[in-house]
């Protein structure tokens, strides 16, 4: 395919441009909603192409476990990296840019629910556990050539709208058991009376033991709204409550891996999210031309995490039979069963007593402690209020719309972390030591002690003006200038080493952009129009890459942070261009193009092989690419596919880390070493095409059926940034990229009933094994699972010995089925 597909639709654009069909296909001079803002209440279907809606009916249609499983399988150019291998805790990518829940990660995507951004302040990461399925009445994923939706929308927004009385009256319970020992129960309940007053409540709740070894889960989330509304207000008052204790175990090193799909490198790694938010919104109309919207919120998420890891900074070191002075600490605390000699990585395959003795003497725990158990807490409270203006008034005798909006949010996180050392045991879990050693607080006697201690209080206020003129130049050729202006505010302070300077999270930073765009839609008929739009968008640096941002202190991510130069904002470019057609309200498809370029996108580079490293700028970036869409209702049956090739690649050298490389240039294979990236090289964990096709079938009235395919191309793992890793079989194992896949789900449901719905879900019909996301890293165990501490007694080299890199893997799911039945009066 040629390198730069997008020039095709440019040049087109320099001819015209045009209003692109939705699904719905209503006539031009209906479509009157143009570019969203994070307040419009566009009803399904309302957006035009490249934006893309879903109901609460497609939803339940494809018996989706949550948002994000909708996201995956049915939403055009949007792939997952289940990184952290829990259904609920998936990385979601659009177009290379990622919302995820994982702190730490470059968030590229806003997330609205009714006008509240849902990106947490600390981190911008999004908890997709703490938003309620039963509760979504639709969504619109819009791309990054809009800049409305203010801060992260590099790729675009995602924006959800909830239902109410008036949308979904009546009573609906669901509930549904499955493999993996899964049971879900969904109810919703709502109505309205004549006088105006209307109400809705809904509940989830998810549990499963998980496919994978340590996994099981627990979600509940319920939804309460009460509104009025005449003909010309409406107001509503809102509240959701979320509380979710999840286990996601990460990847795995490939070798475990396919000796064991469901084996776990490491566990626990559990994450416990509790969260509140309220809104209160109103809209009020003036007239037919003049109305005003707003809303106020507040919310609160609790957030606790606990994890086993590896101690990366014990591989290499000698971690067995114990000295004579730690003999003697043992004894001293009444610890028995120690050997007394010959103890060796040939005999013992998870040695525990040198660490233990370790942490009583305070000495060198950090070398000899094979494992570390990871806690944080962290505490967010946010509020804020959004108002917008809307006019509708011809201008030289042109329908002109005109949007004003303000909004202010203002929030304030605490978070505390530290880190314990501990030993490892045959399960992969991991005991926690006692002593004076004990925690890494970096008071242990070693040359390589660590301070992995945080506590942290951090404010962040941010500040939006936007407007969006949409201009109907003639009945067919529509004209959309918008602009948006944030200014973020981030004062961080630190409660171990206040002060500034390296090592210090003490700081104060401003960020401010005005970002602008124009949108050109030409649509002289339904069957056909061109659509182009170029758009600038940014994103201010959170909280936690701020204090994780100094060269000279480097961080454990996510266990740690440090000193904090500043950063700066990342600013993305982009140009998109297509061209619909269609035939009434059946068939509907749409080719466009388009181009984001970055600058100074930040990246996490790798210090050394312990994990060490800290949050930097890195000068430009490109994701490019084409999206073909395709839908088509004939009779009874229904047919949609999307495809999208995406090019995304470092458009900047860059020196970084590659201790896991086989190409670093260390001074023998084995050991650490940095390699160069050079512009071209492709940005790890995407993949350059996305493949989805969905068909559907109703034979008779009572039974639909459904099967839809995911297919995914390879993409190249993270520490592979320089596309450049070989493996030798030796010191370097695994290709360093995830393999195309491709997975086939079916759905089935039948209609007993008028109010009855039996439903059958097959997820991955044909059991296939893959990956979404690959990691290169050392790492601690043989092919048999046993801890090897030193897998080469030489080459030695500056005290160093070289160890065993490897591929690591996040494996998805196997063959699953899960049946409901579902209940509506």
């Amino acid at each position: 395919m040629a390198r730069h597909p997008w020039l095709a639709g440019a040049a087109i654009v320099a001819l015209a441009a045009g209003n692109p069909a939705h699904a719905q296909q209503q006539p031009p001079s209906d479509i009157i909603v143009t570019a969203p803002t994070p307040l419009l209440d566009v009803g399904e279907g309302s957006l035009p192409y490249p934006a893309q809606t879903a109901s609460d009916e497609e939803l339940e249609r494809a018996h989706a476990t949550d948002l994000t499983d909708y996201l995956k399988r049915m939403t055009g150019g949007v792939f997952v990296n289940e990184t952290q291998n829990n259904p609920l805790q998936p990385d979601i990518n659009y177009r290379g840019f990622t919302a995820s829940p994982l702190l730490g990660t470059p968030q590229g995507l806003s997330v609205y629910m009714d006008g509240v951004r849902l990106n947490q302040p600390f981190g911008d990461v999004v908890s997709w556990d703490l938003i309620p399925k039963s509760a979504i009445r639709s969504i619109s994923l819009v791309p990054g050539s809009n800049p409305l939706f203010g801060r992260n929308s590099l790729g675009g927004a995602l924006s959800i709208r909830t239902k109410d009385g008036v949308s979904d009256p009546g009573f609906e319970i669901e509930g549904s058991v499955g493999s993996f020992n899964r049971r879900t129960m969904e109810a919703q309940a709502g109505g309205a009376t004549r006088s105006g007053f209307n109400w809705f409540v809904s509940g989830d709740i998810f549990d499963e033991r998980g496919w994978r070894q340590f996994s099981p889960s627990t979600a509940y989330q319920t939804f309460g709204k009460v509104g009025w509304s005449d003909t010309a207000t409406s107001v509503a008052l809102s509240a959701s409550y979320a509380d979710t204790d999840l286990n996601g175990n990460g990847l795995q090193e490939q070798r475990l891996l396919a000796a064991d799909r469901t084996s776990i490198y490491t566990q626990p790694d559990n994450t416990r999210n509790r969260a509140g938010l309220i809104n209160l919104t109103a809209r009020h109309s003036f007239s037919d031309a003049f109305s005003l919207s707003g809303n106020a919120y507040w919310r609160r998420i609790k957030t606790r995490t606990y994890n086993g890891d590896v101690n990366d900074d014990a591989l290499g070191e000698n971690l067995y039979q114990p000295s004579a002075g730690e003999r003697a600490a043992l004894a001293a605390a009444g610890i028995t069963g120690f050997p007394v000699s010959g103890e060796t990585q040939a005999n013992t395959p998870f040695p525990k007593y040198r660490c233990i003795a370790n942490a009583l003497l305070n000495s060198e725990p950090n070398e000899k402690c094979n494992g570390l158990i990871n806690r944080s807490a962290t505490d967010q409270d946010e509020w804020g209020a959004t108002l917008e203006a809307t006019l509708r008034s011809p201008v030289m005798g042109l329908g002109n719309t005109l949007t004003v909006g303000l909004s202010y949010a203002d929030s304030s996180a605490d978070f505390a972390q530290s880190s314990q050392f501990a030993y490892l045991t045959p399960d992969r879990g991991v005991v926690g030591v006692t002593g004076p050693g004990a925690f890494a607080d970096g008071t242990q006697d070693s040359e390589n002690a660590f301070d992995a201690r945080v506590d942290l209080h951090g404010r962040t206020t941010s500040f939006g003006v936007y407007a969006t003129d949409s201009l109907a130049l003639t009945r067919t050729l529509r004209v959309d200038l918008s602009a948006r202006y944030d200014r973020t505010t981030v004062r961080n302070r630190d409660r171990i080493t206040p002060g500034g300077g390296t090592g210090s999270l003490d700081g104060d930073h401003v960020f401010a952009s005005f970002n602008p765009a124009l949108a050109v839609r030409w649509t002289p008929s339904r069957l056909f129009g061109l659509d182009a739009a170029i758009a600038q968008t940014s994103r201010a640096p959170s909280a936690i890459e701020l204090g994780c941002s100094d060269p000279a202190s480097p961080c454990r991510l996510p266990n740690a942070l440090a000193g904090d130069p500043p950063l700066d904002q990342v600013i993305a470019t982009t140009l998109e261009a297509g061209i619909h057609g269609g035939s009434d309200r059946h068939v509907a498809w749409r080719v466009g193009a388009f181009r984001t370029d970055s600058r100074n996108d930040i990246l996490f580079v790798a210090d050394d092989a312990s994990g060490f490293g800290y949050f930097r700028n890195f000068g430009r970036t490109r994701r490019q690419g084409v999206d073909v869409d395709a839908r088509a209702t004939l009779g009874r049956w229904t047919l949609s596919g999307h495809y999208t090739w995406l090019d995304a690649t470092y458009r900047s050298p860059e020196v970084v880390n590659g201790s896991g490389n086989s190409s670093n240039d260390g001074p023998a294979p084995g050991f650490d070493g940095t390699i160069a990236i050079a512009k071209g090289d492709r940005i790890p964990l995407i993949p350059q095409h996305i493949v989805k096709a969905a068909v559907g079938w109703r034979p008779i009235d009572l039974l639909t059926l459904d099967l839809d395919m995911i297919a995914v191309s390879s993409s190249y793992a993270r520490g592979n940034e320089n596309n450049a890793h070989q493996p030798d079989g030796l010191y370097y194992l695994g290709a360093g990229s995830t393999r195309p896949y491709a997975v086939v789900n079916f759905g089935a449901e039948l209609h007993p009933l008028k109010a009855v719905t039996v439903a059958v879900q097959i997820n991955n019909l044909f059991d296939k094994h893959y990956a979404t996301a690959a990691q290169l890293a050392a790492t601690a165990f043989n092919a048999g699972g046993s801890f090897v501490a030193r897998p080469f007694a030489a080459p030695v080299i500056d005290g160093e010995r070289p160890l065993v890199s490897s591929t690591f893997y996040a494996p998805g799911a196997p063959r699953s089925v899960q049946v409901s039945v579902r209940l509506r009066l």
